[in-house]
């Protein structure tokens, strides 16, 4: 198991974060037994995303996405081959999804933009005046109700037309972003002082065009994933200097978001060099590149691709190779780390996944613990003591950037009285409040995945995140609180955990 921070250090790390004045200790207050309290000005907000909740997929002159070319083929992709075409119709209802964050309490909310409902035929030569005014609309009613927007400008609904094009495997797409993200900062720039270029690089490259279970439905295994990942990174970075030098002059922030499982050794004597290998391919993959001192991939990940690459025939790695200027270019292009977190994995040496893949190329397998609880969905099994080391490792071997949690949450099948998701984030807070107070993990925020029952992706409406019920059978899409919302309420107004 990757070493604990000594106490020494974790009280050097902590200090410093205090005399930046990021958060204040209530002094006497035993966190390590009872990690109840937030941080007097942490940030908690709750997340959607544009396909899963908007609805309204051809309103106005909004363009076809990839989400809806995916689901109208009605194949089997989705569990109950339904679309995102209505969903839970917040293109119209959005005033009332705000009233219900405020109501909440809650000071923040993560949204996404769609693509091409900004630029309807992908490009940045045609932008939608609705779009934009839609956009404007949401963002000034949020401001209006005091709650603090984090905007992402790709939740993987990118413009079918670029996916015609060779979507994130044509080199191009990075160009094409960058024009898209310099529409969005003109526009938003003024009133949003959080952005997010690209939400959870690997998941959209693995999905899309790997498994071939997200949209695009692409099965290029081994191959796809990284030049996508290669291309999405490139994206990221170009849309970050495009704020540093165009519009940094509003004051805000751009940071890089990755989604992480926490990959534990299944046996600690035995399998620290699986975990950290696992480490380097999940995280490293792409934060390397951003936030090491050197760039460039982990170079554990280079060798083994490289290994693998060549002892399956192949005449050069299928890593991707970015040249030195792009090193340059790319290292350092992240304000704060934006985390997606949700569950754990035992990992021990081995092999999995197709050949080639960035799953075999790992050369370890992924394990559960039967003791872990379950969850309304196969892969997300309770582990909070997971998230504390995951976010222990991420501020061990990246510095400890400034950090916000900006999805987190579990599944059920629709409970009202949803005890069980209470439970879920009452563990993982505590967490999440060990890994500031007594680590010294540098968190200023954190986001609850979700606020209203959504589309799930390949599981479409099977499953329920939201702490908001949405009744998908009836055409006003009428939402209810559950009883995790009046938790949230009072979490929110006391500024602490239930015990």
């Amino acid at each position: 198991m990757v070493a604990k921070l000594s106490l020494e250090c974790s009280v050097l790390l902590l200090l410093a974060i205090l005399a930046r004045g990021e958060f204040t200790v209530e002094a006497g207050t035993d966190y390590e037994s009872q990690p109840v309290k937030f941080p007097s000005n942490f940030l908690l907000g709750t997340a959607t995303a544009a396909y899963q909740i908007e609805g309204a997929w051809n309103a106005s002159d909004k363009g076809e996405s990839t989400w809806d070319r995916f689901t109208h083929l009605k194949d089997g992709h989705i569990i109950d081959n339904s679309t995102g075409d209505v969903a839970a119709l917040s293109y119209y209802k959005y005033k009332e999804d705000i009233g219900i964050m405020k109501n909440l309490g809650f000071k923040s909310y993560r949204f996404s933009i769609s693509w091409p409902r900004i630029l309807p035929n992908g490009f940045a030569n045609k932008i939608s005046k609705d779009g934009v005014q839609y956009y404007h609309n949401l963002i000034d009613e949020l401001l209006k109700n005091d709650i603090e927007p984090m905007l992402t400008l790709y939740h993987w609904d990118h413009p079918q037309v670029l996916e015609e094009a060779g979507g994130w495997l044509n080199s191009e797409m990075v160009e094409w972003f960058a024009d898209y993200a310099r529409v969005v900062y003109r526009e938003f720039a003024p009133k949003v002082k959080k952005f997010i270029p690209i939400n959870e690089p690997s998941i959209v490259c693995k999905g899309g065009y790997s498994y071939g279970t997200y949209a695009p439905g692409k099965t290029l295994h081994g191959i796809g994933e990284y030049m996508c990942v290669h291309n999405v990174i490139k994206a990221h970075a170009k849309a970050y200097r495009i704020y540093e030098t165009e519009f940094k002059s509003y004051g805000g922030q751009v940071g890089f978001l990755l989604n992480l499982f926490a990959y534990m050794p299944k046996n600690p004597a035995e399998d620290e060099e699986a975990s950290k290998i696992s480490f380097e391919f999940q995280a490293g993959w792409t934060m390397h590149p951003i936030y090491s001192k050197e760039g460039d991939y982990p170079p554990i990940m280079k060798s083994l691709v490289a290994n693998k690459s060549s002892e399956q025939g192949f005449s050069r790695s299928r890593l991707p190779t970015f040249t030195d200027d792009e090193i340059k270019y790319i290292r350092g292009t992240s304000d704060f780390l934006a985390i997606n977190h949700y569950t754990a994995r035992l990992v021990t040496a081995g092999s999995m996944g197709e050949v080639p893949s960035h799953d075999n190329d790992q050369g370890i397998i992924e394990l559960v613990d039967k003791s872990w609880k379950g969850s309304g969905v196969s892969w997300l099994k309770i582990v909070p003591e997971g998230f504390r080391y995951i976010l222990r490792q991420l501020a061990s071997n990246y510095g400890n950037p400034p950090m916000y949690v900006v999805e987190n949450g579990v599944a059920d099948l629709g409970l009202p009285e949803d005890d069980d998701r209470i439970s879920y984030y009452r563990e993982y807070l505590k967490q999440m409040l060990l890994a500031i107070y007594t680590d010294g993990v540098n968190i200023r925020g954190y986001y609850v995945w979700t606020l209203l029952d959504d589309f799930e992706w390949e599981k479409g409406y099977s499953l329920r995140f939201g702490i908001v019920s949405v009744d998908y059978n009836s055409p006003n899409r009428t939402r209810t609180l559950k009883k995790s919302a009046s938790w949230w309420r009072n979490v929110i107004a006391t500024g602490k955990i239930d015990q």
